[in-house]
């Protein structure tokens, strides 16, 4: 039997108040649990559009569809006025998806800012991201979130050493294939980061229109889940709660077909002991706009 553990990224306020909802109900038909991380702060996600002056994205938006995958209400939003707060205007879905017994993470304050412009953060304002979100949080489901998942993969050592001063049992920050703890570079001692458990497959964004079209997304990504290695994948709110919808209920069903099973990612954690260091890297991947955290792969 092949295991499989599910992350659900929610980024917006469009994606928390139709997305969340419709994966709920698909989830409990099909008697899943899975990991959820919410962006609670503003959703300031239209402010993306600045980069369509970047060939890589504007293809990338072309190629997705992006205004038929994501909805104008999503491209727009943040940019002619200021972004709604999720956790304000969803509050009664974060504590329905607890309430549902799905494990519930931190994705982000400012899902957008953090995205853009954590090249430039300040220790000082990566604090301030972090804490913001889970006070938010925190605040909602009347217990902190057990996990937290970095927006669009990107983390950086300043990053890992911020989250470090919170309670998580485990974070997922970048791209990888085994759960591992990271390893600083130039430190000695990685005691003090959270275990790290990494997405192995791709999303949908990344692929359709590249390895596969929407009609064999599913055959695609279901011949990618192997029984001898680690399985995460993360699926979003905004894609396959929405647009995606149907697609994401055949996949499912086809899982069931083919015995493949679905867990939060709390459940893949191994004993501390088998758990081994491993670097972070930064890496360039197709069918992704600008840099992303990847795990260091043995030489």
């Amino acid at each position: 039997m092949n295991e499989v553990g599910l992350r659900i990224d929610v980024d917006t306020l469009r994606g928390t108040r139709q997305g969340v909802p419709n994966l709920l109900e698909i989830l409990a038909r099909e008697n899943i649990k899975a990991t959820f991380f919410f962006s609670v702060g503003p959703d300031n996600m239209g402010r993306h559009l600045w980069r369509l002056l970047r060939p890589a994205f504007f293809v990338k938006m072309l190629r997705t569809k992006a205004a038929s995958l994501y909805g104008w209400d999503i491209l727009l939003r943040g940019t002619f006025w200021p972004g709604p707060l999720i956790g304000r205007h969803c509050a009664a879905i974060i504590r329905k998806t607890k309430m549902a017994g799905h494990e519930i993470g931190l994705h982000a304050w400012d899902h957008q800012r953090w995205q853009s412009q954590i090249d430039n953060f300040t220790p000082e304002l990566l604090h301030h991201e972090i804490r913001c979100g889970y006070d938010c949080l925190t605040e909602i489901i009347k217990q902190p979130p057990t996990c937290f998942a970095a927006p669009a993969w990107r983390i950086t050592d300043t990053g890992l050493k911020k989250l470090s001063r919170f309670s998580f049992a485990f974070v997922s920050n970048c791209r990888g294939d085994s759960i591992f703890r990271p390893q600083l570079k130039n430190e000695k001692s990685a005691e003090a980061l959270h275990i790290e458990v990494p997405t192995t497959l791709p999303t949908y964004d990344e692929i359709i229109g590249q390895q596969c079209d929407h009609d064999n997304y599913n055959n695609y990504l279901l011949d990618l889940i192997k029984p001898d290695q680690l399985n995460v994948l993360t699926i979003h709110a905004e894609v396959e709660g929405i647009f995606c919808y149907e697609l994401f209920a055949d996949f499912l069903a086809q899982a069931r077909s083919r015995n493949i099973t679905f867990k939060p990612l709390g459940g893949l954690l191994p004993p501390a002991a088998e758990i081994q260091p491993g670097a972070i890297n930064k890496i360039t991947q197709p069918g992704r706009e600008g840099w992303i955290a990847a795990q260091e792969q043995e030489q």
